[in-house]
């Protein structure tokens, strides 16, 4: 699979404090971040796929909403996240 424990841990230390800290926001939307990077490369390969085509379209979804729980919350959090994981907005 291509997202085993371990990346997880590494992609919540780096973003969310500490691996044990999962729910913190900045942490989930770094893995939906690495999540939708890997369906798009999927879908560049196969057009047809409309099951991942879905999935990727309710992860960006979730994650446009944790974002903009982070604006409302904490701008300076929001802005932290935005430019360290290269989004658009």
């Amino acid at each position: 699979m291509y997202l085993d424990s371990k990346s997880k841990e590494e992609i919540f230390k780096k973003h969310g404090g500490s691996e044990a800290n999962t729910g913190s926001a900045e942490g989930q939307i770094a893995l939906f971040s690495y999540r939708i990077s890997h369906l798009t490369e999927h879908l560049k390969k196969n057009r047809k796929d409309y099951a991942t085509q879905r999935a990727l379209q309710l992860l960006v979804g979730k994650r446009r909403s944790l974002l903009d729980y982070l604006t409302k919350k904490d701008i300076n959090r929001y802005r932290a996240i935005v430019k360290e994981l290269g989004l658009r907005r």
